[in-house]
């Protein structure tokens, strides 16, 4: 984190990530990067929470090394105490297809108990050369203790 943000200030977080070894499972989207860097700011605006995220990923095919750029944004807003909507729009550039990859995500979420959330939606691509659509469902599960101290 490199700034802690309070209600409509945001949050400002970076995240590194390096891959050392990858199999050969299919580069939807995003591809797979060996390196990613990742900006990511929220907050919350009148009862509105926002996340937004600048991603940078060197992506590699064959020998061929290239910048991939993308950036999104989610909003979600509760409906009643236990359920929330959001939406999300996204875009990475395709430097090997020379293209870019644009979408929108819808999702639910219910809040089960404090640390168990169900969520569910779906993704539609808006390019030739996005993933056309997706569905998704899925929890998760904060643990009610550490696990080490």
């Amino acid at each position: 984190m490199i700034y802690q943000g309070e209600g409509a200030r945001p949050t400002v977080a970076a995240s590194y990530l390096r891959r050392f070894y990858g199999g050969n499972t299919p580069d939807l989207d995003q591809g797979s990067p060996r390196n990613s860097l990742a900006l990511l700011a929220s907050a919350d605006v009148k009862g509105f929470h926002y996340d937004t995220n600048a991603i940078f990923n060197e992506v590699i095919e064959d020998a061929v090394h290239r910048a991939q750029f993308a950036q999104t944004l989610s909003v979600s807003h509760p409906v009643g105490k236990k359920f929330a909507i959001g939406g999300e729009i996204w875009h990475f550039t395709q430097p090997f297809l020379r293209g870019h990859a644009v979408g929108n995500l819808w999702a639910v979420a219910y809040t089960a108990r404090p640390n168990l959330v169900w969520d569910a939606g779906f993704n539609r691509g808006l390019t030739s050369t996005s993933t056309r659509w997706e569905v998704f469902a899925g929890f998760t599960y904060l643990l009610p203790h550490k696990l080490w101290r």
